[in-house]
């Protein structure tokens, strides 16, 4: 039952209408209004969903040319088919990702309202990541089930109430209130890279005030400027790679066709996201007050990376296009470390590269949009390469993959040290202290704000 319970937190459309659902039945709305802004959550979050798939699905072909038309040969940094490979392979850690996922996201909610980070995660897929990664770390280090499933449970809940605090500031700026919080695995990630970003930015010149000369206006239409933006880079890798590379990917159809087809595709599938996240938005937060209100007053949703699109659209391209050029820079960088070279992740670089460009515009203008793409591109890249040796992947049969997001890295990495060094019990009290002096300094600055 329990296990029942935890897998449909996986289900972002059911959890999230759950969530519309109860915080309409908490604000005593009627029955007509909470059947519409049920209905309406769940199939925003299936149309965005919908979108998302018809994005990855065009993307999925550029991934295979990148790498033949550029001879470049390593690991594919793809966190859900890493945590689904683990979770298969072996029932113990099947079982540890349920029960942490479940009892982790109940510790969120715990500490929303007990500490001042009024922030619930719910963004599904990223808690299963978390919750799986941990469930594996444990297993790996033969800490037994019990301890794996308690001690994992209250890292999940501390990690997911603790990250969107850390972007909040900059949510504000780009939003212009404080409904809403950014729900991912790569909150420090985007956000250092958004600070490089204000360093070298110019706030002023904002990337969506962009003059266009006339006749070159089409491009403030998203649909245009994103069809445009991507049937250039679709085709120039495909005159790199050639028609031998390209057509056994396009079963027989011209190369060039197939490529501009792929790349009109990706713009369909943002429209159709976009449309998903306003359905969405318009129903989750009026409803997710009833929650805020009743049972953690003052809490945030925290959201997942496409609910930030529509506010800055030029700057989401800057950063998709500029974290590419990052990631390839830290591809070559990669090499010198002599363990394994990430590839670019082209769908990491869109979704969570064009968040970068969002948030260093928000800090540095459109200028601070580019160096943010960059500087989050080269981030996604280095501590892939640099840690890939610590988690010994190989032994669970995962060969040619590598977990990819930053917040999830580090956790990994601090849970090795502290096993390594002998002094897991310590460093999980120390987590704890940190946690609670973090809460003093931020209610602190919450007031001084006030």
């Amino acid at each position: 039952m329990l296990r029942a319970i935890a897998e449909t937190l996986t289900v972002p459309a059911i959890t999230l209408g759950l969530v519309a659902l109860l915080g309409l039945l908490l604000q005593r709305k009627e029955v007509t209004e909470v059947v519409k802004g049920t209905i309406k959550t769940i199939l925003g979050i299936l149309i965005l969903g919908a979108g998302s798939s018809l994005i990855v699905t065009n993307l999925a072909p550029f991934a295979a040319m990148f790498e033949e038309a550029f001879n470049l040969k390593g690991v594919v940094p793809v966190d859900e088919a890493i945590v689904a490979a683990l979770v298969d392979s072996v029932t113990a850690i099947g079982r540890m990702t349920s029960f942490i996922l479940l009892f982790g996201f109940l510790t969120n909610v715990l500490l929303a309202r007990i500490t001042p980070f009024k922030y619930i995660f719910l963004t599904g897929h990223m808690m299963w990541i978390l919750a799986g990664a941990l469930a594996w770390a444990f297993y790996d280090l033969g800490v037994s089930e019990t301890n794996g499933i308690i001690f994992g449970s209250l890292i999940h809940g501390m990690t997911l109430v603790l990250l969107p605090a850390i972007a909040q500031p900059i949510v504000r700026k780009i939003t212009g209130n404080d409904k809403v919080a950014y729900g991912h695995l790569t909150t420090t990630g985007v956000v250092l890279s958004a600070l490089v970003g204000k360093a070298a930015g110019n706030k002023a010149h904002d990337s969506e005030s962009i003059k266009m000369p006339e006749k070159l206006s089409f491009f403030k239409d998203t649909a245009v400027s994103v069809s445009i933006v991507m049937f250039v880079i679709y085709i120039i890798t495909a005159l790199f790679a050639g028609p031998e590379i390209v057509n056994p990917l396009s079963d027989g159809q011209n190369y060039l066709v197939f490529s501009t087809l792929n790349a009109l595709g990706f713009a369909a599938g943002v429209l159709v996201l976009l449309q998903g996240v306003r359905m969405f938005l318009g129903e989750i937060v009026p409803a997710f007050r009833g929650i805020a209100l009743k049972l953690v007053p003052g809490a945030k949703p925290a959201l997942d990376v496409p609910i930030f699109f529509p506010y800055a659209p030029n700057a989401l391209m800057l950063g998709f296009i500029f974290s590419i050029i990052g990631m390839v820079i830290g591809m070559f960088i990669s090499i010198l470390f002599g363990t394994i070279v990430p590839l670019p992740s082209i769908i990491g670089g869109f979704f969570t590269g064009g968040i970068a460009g969002i948030f260093g515009n928000a800090m540095g203008g459109r200028r601070g949009a580019m160096v943010s793409g960059c500087v989050y591109g080269i981030i996604l890249t280095i501590p892939v390469a640099l840690f890939y040796p610590l988690f010994g992947l190989d032994i669970y049969g995962v060969e040619g993959l590598a977990f990819l997001v930053p917040d999830g890295i580090i956790v990994l990495a601090l849970i090795k040290l502290f096993f390594t060094l002998k002094i897991p019990i310590p460093g999980f009290i120390l987590a704890v202290i940190a946690l609670v002096l973090l809460s003093i300094f931020y209610k602190k600055k919450q007031a001084s704000i006030k």
